[in-house]
């Protein structure tokens, strides 16, 4: 696995590729149908981010001191931005999410070409991964 430093430069290299936003959004959406399936016993409101305008979950596990994230959307967009965060940050120690500044996704540019709404649920996203991982530090 690469370090957290490395997941972070791919995704912005990999963003960089793409000139125009509507390219990145397709690729935000394709990252979306590469999610694991998510169980639907798991579609609980336990699950469930508060402050996102469309329905998403997130499941934690932490298996040998790191944390393991599970998730799903029920809009296309938003399930490609909880896909690529956790793509980053799944299989990572609680402490070294906890304390990361998730610059990438400024240096994507992606909160500034999301609506407000999606702005937020992103800013919910992340505050969410971050609370699970504070959650589990020991």
């Amino acid at each position: 696995m690469d370090s957290l430093e490395e997941a972070k430069a791919a995704v912005v290299e990999q963003f960089s590729l793409f000139d125009e936003w509507l390219d990145k959004y397709e690729y935000l959406i394709e990252l979306g149908k590469d999610l694991e399936a998510f169980p639907v016993e798991h579609k609980t409101d336990e699950h469930l981010i508060e402050g996102c305008q469309s329905r998403v979950w997130l499941d934690t596990e932490l298996r040998d001191g790191r944390l393991y994230f599970r998730a799903d959307s029920d809009a296309i967009i938003t399930k490609g931005i909880i896909s690529l965060l956790i793509g980053v940050y799944s299989g990572r120690r609680p402490e070294e999410i906890a304390s990361d500044d998730f610059s990438f996704v400024e240096a994507i540019g992606l909160r500034e070409n999301l609506s407000p709404t999606r702005a937020n649920g992103l800013s919910s996203m992340i505050a969410r991964i971050r609370a699970e991982a504070k959650a589990q530090m020991s």
